[in-house]
């Protein structure tokens, strides 16, 4: 846990992410004793220098126990209409458990479009900044009550991950129902052992998290590997501990912990390149050899057209688009410098053609590694 001790002991930015199952029950609703600790301990946080935003879930699981409904709706109207009426009485318990803590609390509702939109991005960025200049815990959820993709495809650990890079966070951490990621499903198997510490994450990683869904919660140890995926590749550490051992967080804080540690990369990204690389949507993909692979994962190169073997979909210049290996996987995400219909003129060629066969003046590069994210291969 070394490396983790050397983030612990500066004042950092930290997201603390915690799930639908801990906080909400469909009978009794709101677990308020739970929110209390959670306060305390991120006041305790906040008095140490840290810098703390919380993404929480529960919205839909106040909401049923509200309704005194038997279970969790099923459609998107009804989820929507079950969120706007317990997203209230969620932030009412905040509110209550931090002003005993003399702590101010704000509430960010976010879409999926809040990311994308490189102009929303900035604002929610902005607004967040103003919120810790000023000591305010920033309370995150989706907006559950109007983002239909949120709800039916979305989940809060991707949330926390994207909020993380949002805000250059140090550390996320996820207070869940199990106490990390295992060697195997420990309902099922009372020998599965938990892993302390993920160096990367491999193929082998991504086949432990399998989908084991909450009743209340939407999410599961896929979404869990998919939010440290987002955040190790932009060099952010991140956790996965238990939230029902009420001590979990500041187990954290002093690195004696019960959990998962995913280890950060090397290269910590700027936000543009976060924005890139985990963020924005990519409006088409091209398919490069292995030449070119190993000059951008190995050498860090930029992007030219002579490595490109394949254009896919409708993109125009300064568009981001994926960039996938012989075998289909995406391996890089960039800001290229040509549209599909130039990139089918002159793939395969050289640079020092790429004037000649456009007929104008050119940029060497298809994609510059300036404008060039490694997601995943190699950074």
């Amino acid at each position: 846990m070394h490396r983790l001790q050397g983030i612990l002991q500066a004042r950092n930015t930290i997201v603390i992410k915690i799930g639908t199952n801990l906080l909400t029950d469909r009978q009794t609703g709101i677990n308020r004793d739970r929110i209390a600790g959670i306060a305390r301990d991120v006041a305790h946080f906040q008095s140490l220098g840290n810098r703390v935003a919380l993404v929480s879930s529960g919205a839909i699981g106040a909401g049923v126990a509200a309704l005194h409904l038997k279970q969790r709706p099923s459609t998107i109207p009804e989820k929507q209409a079950t969120a706007a009426i317990g997203q209230p009485i969620l932030m009412e318990a905040y509110e209550a458990a931090f002003r005993k803590q003399e702590r101010t609390v704000a509430q960010i509702l976010l879409t999926k479009d809040d990311f994308v939109n490189r102009t929303r991005y900035m604002n929610a960025r902005n607004t967040l900044r103003v919120l810790f200049d000023r000591g305010v815990v920033p309370i995150v959820n989706e907006n559950d009550s109007v983002a239909v993709d949120e709800i039916k495809l979305g989940d809060n650990d991707i949330l926390s991950a994207l909020v993380a890079n949002l805000i250059e966070a140090d550390l996320l951490i996820i207070l869940s129902d199990v106490d990390g990621l295992y060697s195997d499903d420990p309902t099922h198997n009372s020998k599965a052992e938990l892993i302390p510490v993920v160096e990367s994450i491999t193929p082998e990683i991504e086949k432990l998290a399998k989908k084991s869904r909450g009743e209340l919660g939407t999410g599961g140890m896929i979404t869990k590997i998919q939010a440290a995926k987002r955040c190790t590749s932009s060099g952010v550490a991140m956790i996965i501990t238990g939230g029902n051992n009420p001590q979990a967080l500041r187990d954290v804080l002093s690195g004696d912990f019960k959990g998962t540690l995913f280890l950060p990369g090397g290269t910590r990204l700027n936000v543009r390149k976060k924005w890139i690389g985990f963020v924005s949507h990519a409006r088409g993909s091209v398919t490069i050899d292995d030449g070119a692979k190993t000059a951008l994962t190995a050498q860090h190169k930029s992007l030219l057209p002579s490595g490109i073997v394949g254009i896919s979909g409708e993109f125009k210049a300064n568009d981001t688009i994926a960039v996938c290996d012989a075998g289909g996987m995406e391996i890089a995400r960039g800001v290229t410098n040509y549209s599909a219909a130039d990139l089918i003129r002159i793939r395969g060629r050289k640079s020092s053609e790429i004037e000649k066969i456009l007929g104008r003046p050119s940029r060497d590069e298809v994609i510059h590694k300036d404008n060039l994210v490694i997601v995943t291969g190699g950074s």
